[in-house]
């Protein structure tokens, strides 16, 4: 062990002057070993630079090289995908490049377990028919889904006929010119777990979705 002198040094300089040194020397105070500090820059842990070389890359390897003949596919505009949710979430719109899609969560429109339309219902399918105007969408698909409490066989039923419903005052606002596609889906295509009480909620909607038209 290195001896540190302190001669004619208050006690409590000294203490601070062995410490000092023998942090730069590597040696043992009160029973600690400390270091000797790197004067490299510190990096977080696990992003140290690797020891190993870099991998060379043979421009000229034929496992990199186009196939003779080979051409590359025509390039294409990524389909971006827009989400707003009300804040209670019943509530939902999602907008692409090519299509427009409303949920709206069952509790808004029907009671439970019925497929009678509730007179808030009304309200919300009239702003949806509203914006399918505004796109000038000539065909129109609705579509119903459940949770996957009960049979699979009453979820399909009930889907359909909550679909149905909705369908109807999408038709009084729209009129015959338009197409509709309904379906129902009971339990099927789930967007949230079904082990939840809060996920079974998001899973009991209707979709209603149709092209996004020119105006937008």
């Amino acid at each position: 062990m290195n001896t540190i002198r302190t001669r004619n040094r208050p006690s409590h300089v000294a203490g601070r002057v062995i410490a000092v040194a023998a942090l730069l020397a590597g040696t043992t105070v009160f029973g600690a070993t400390t270091a000797l500090a790197d004067d490299g820059p510190s990096v977080p842990p696990g992003t140290e630079a690797s020891s190993e070389p870099p991998v060379k890359v043979d421009g000229n390897d034929p496992d990199l090289k186009m196939p003779e003949g080979g051409t590359l596919a025509p390039g294409k505009v990524l389909d971006i995908i827009q989400v707003v949710e009300d804040e209670g979430g019943e509530e939902r719109r999602e907008d692409t490049n090519a299509d427009i899609k409303f949920a709206l969560q069952s509790e808004v429109l029907f009671g439970k377990d019925s497929a009678k339309l509730s007179p808030a219902a009304n309200s919300r399918i009239a702003a949806i028919a509203a914006e399918i105007k505004k796109q000038n969408a000539a065909k129109v698909r609705v579509f119903g889904f459940t949770d996957n409490l009960g049979s699979a066989a009453h979820g399909d039923v009930l889907s359909k006929q909550r679909a149905e419903a909705v369908n109807g005052v999408l038709s009084q606002q729209l009129g015959s010119n338009i197409t509709f596609e309904i379906r129902g889906y009971g339990e099927q295509y789930p967007i949230a777990d079904n082990s939840t009480e809060e996920g079974r909620k998001k899973n009991r909607r209707v979709e209603v979705s149709f092209p996004r038209g020119s105006s937008s």
